[in-house]
């Protein structure tokens, strides 16, 4: 039983330790190392089955439970990404702003546009969209690029198209708004394009090990080509000479060099005013995210959800208010 008991002490020990080496992520570049990048997307899952142990170790009334229930708060952070719980803002909001990947508007156009302009949103960012896109009512947009787009109720005076590889894309719009400009910057990182069946697993143990091994081979690629992105995506933040937000489908999940690198010196929209669980994505059976809304500290988060009443895409649309002075 003592030795049961030790083996379980290490396979705990293990997830803790990989649950750590997420952190690292803000330190490693995948082209040094893109492996490590993998465990960002294992983090939900070991944080389960950490919580779990966290619950044996309770019921068993060791006191190793101690322990291992304060390294899990000491990543209360990294899991207020995922899922938080935040006291309401009493402050009132000048700006709602909406991001939802469209998914090439295959589950309806018209459907999708009507839901967006009910949402009745100062800004609508959209990804997954064709040339063109554009939601009725709204005078002011960007749409002269495939897979990203911007419809805004108020001016633009200026936008670029920011350097992206492959099937990525992205720019900046700087909008006039409550007599301040503010950067825009919408983005849609490179996809893993991931077929359904890939993810799937299946009862024959060598075809589950050959599927492994082909979703490896297109996430190390694909980590690489999002840090190139990356670089010309922060010179649009950092050089900004205006606050800025950057939203959009970022396809990496929390914690991941993605998320450290992009979001570096702005807010998470979710993790100051979010509550409850931040999924967005939920093509698979486990719901990840993928989505986000990050701004600089000129901008206040007031209020931030995913609307799950609508399946107008594999996404879910995040919608958020800020205040801006």
């Amino acid at each position: 039983m003592k030795i049961f008991r030790f083996g379980l002490v290490l396979i705990h020990l293990c997830i803790i330790v990989l649950l750590g080496g997420t952190v690292l992520n803000d330190y490693v570049a995948p082209v040094v190392f893109p492996y490590l990048n993998l465990l960002s997307l294992a983090f939900a899952p070991l944080m389960i089955l950490n919580i779990i142990f966290c619950l044996l170790w309770i019921v068993l009334w060791k006191k190793r439970a101690f322990f291992f229930i304060a390294i899990t708060l000491m990543m209360i952070m990294p899991i207020r990404r995922w899922v938080n719980w935040t006291s309401k803002v009493s402050e009132k909001p000048n700006l709602k702003m909406v991001t939802m990947n469209v998914k090439f508007s295959t589950f309806g156009k018209d459907e999708i546009d009507e839901y967006l302009k009910k949402t009745n949103a100062d800004i609508i960012l959209t990804q997954e969209c064709r040339q063109g896109f554009d939601v009725p009512g709204y005078d002011y947009r960007v749409n002269n690029l495939e897979i990203v787009a911007l419809n805004s109720k108020t001016e633009i005076i200026k936008q670029e198209k920011l350097a992206t590889f492959s099937n990525g894309n992205a720019f900046y719009a700087d909008i006039k708004f409550n007599g301040k400009i503010i950067r825009v910057v919408n983005l849609y990182l490179n996809p893993f394009s991931f077929d359904k069946q890939m993810v799937k697993p299946v009862e024959d143990l060598q075809e589950n090990k050959t599927k492994v091994k082909d979703i490896i081979r297109k996430l190390v690629p694909t980590f690489k080509i999002h840090q190139k992105e990356i670089v010309d995506i922060r010179k649009a933040i950092d050089n900004s000479p205006y606050p800025v937000i950057l939203a959009g489908d970022f396809n990496s999940v929390p914690n991941s060099y993605e998320y450290y690198h992009l979001g570096k010196g702005l807010t998470d929209a979710f993790v100051e005013v979010g509550r409850g669980s931040s999924t967005s994505f939920h093509d698979y059976k486990f719901p990840i995210r993928i989505d986000y809304i990050f701004t600089s500290k000129e901008i206040k988060p007031i209020s931030y959800r995913v609307d799950r009443s609508v399946k107008l895409s594999d996404h879910f649309p995040v919608i958020a208010e800020f205040k801006i002075d």
